[in-house]
């Protein structure tokens, strides 16, 4: 079973289930960049076994600032995986992107074949982030930054600048 939720109404498993899911490696900064937007959950019973986020940031391209539901924090417990918990949370996700001019997120290597799989689409063009101190080129992120167009034209081979945040930009 799926669940939408505001962050105020997050289950205190929550962050406890991130932290198991990706091992250890889901920082502070990970966990306040998922918060403030929609949440999915996914349950087996009353057991939170899996969690997506979609908050609102803005990115640039071109000469345009989009409004973009970027996915955060998509994880489902070790042993409920291949079980289509990830791609129920990301449908309950996507169900939301018409409120935004597209939809964004940033892909493990593990997870490309499930997005690609959802019809996002890899961005090919360079990636920045726009920084207290100006905008700066983001290269180790090339390729790892996908896209749910929406209603607004994309050049995916085009420049795409992420708002700054603490933690990883993209």
């Amino acid at each position: 079973m799926i669940r939408l939720a505001h962050t105020a109404d997050l289950p205190e498993a929550t962050r406890a289930l991130l932290d198991d899911a990706f091992e250890g490696e889901f920082a502070d900064t990970d966990w306040e960049n998922a918060l403030g937007g929609t949440h999915a959950l996914a349950f087996d019973g009353t057991e939170l076994v899996g969690h997506a986020a979609l908050v609102q940031r803005r990115l640039l391209h071109g000469e345009r600032v989009l409004r973009a539901g970027y996915v955060e924090g998509v994880a489902v417990r070790a042993d409920q995986r291949r079980r289509g918990h990830a791609s129920a949370l990301m449908t309950a996700l996507e169900r939301l992107l018409p409120g935004y001019d597209l939809g964004a997120l940033s892909a493990s290597e593990e997870a490309v074949a499930l997005y690609e799989g959802r019809g996002w689409q890899r961005w090919r063009g360079p990636t920045f982030a726009l920084t207290p101190s100006g905008i700066r080129r983001t290269a180790d992120e090339d390729g790892g930054v996908y896209v749910f167009p929406g209603r607004v034209p994309l050049d995916l081979d085009g420049g795409l600048t992420a708002d700054w945040r603490a933690g990883d930009v993209w």
